[in-house]
């Protein structure tokens, strides 16, 4: 073989050899770009849950600020029967003078 022979054959081997790394090139970029989805598709879905997450937390919250419980409502009604007292202790008063 004579050396344009040699270069054309070493030149041959070296576009098959690239035409493969090109080809596994393409596969691994495919299945990066696929597990790619599936991490953008499973941060959407977990952003979803941390939103629906949230809003149960506020809406426990704010459920929890109004319930009135048992003790809150005697308070309440003995404050007010007091003030009822004191209301009526007042117009006594002015009534009498």
């Amino acid at each position: 073989m004579d050396a344009n022979e040699e270069t054309l054959v070493l030149f041959t081997t070296r576009i098959r050899q690239l035409i493969l790394r090109f080809k596994e090139m393409k596969k691994e970029k495919e299945d990066l770009s696929a597990l790619l989805e599936e991490r953008d598709s499973t941060i959407k879905k977990l952003e979803a849950q941390l939103t629906q997450a949230h809003n149960d937390y506020n809406s426990l919250k704010m459920a929890r600020m109004i319930e009135v419980s048992d003790k809150d409502m005697e308070n309440a009604q003995s404050r007010l029967s007091k003030l009822i007292r004191d209301v009526n202790k007042c117009m006594t008063l002015l009534s009498e003078k």
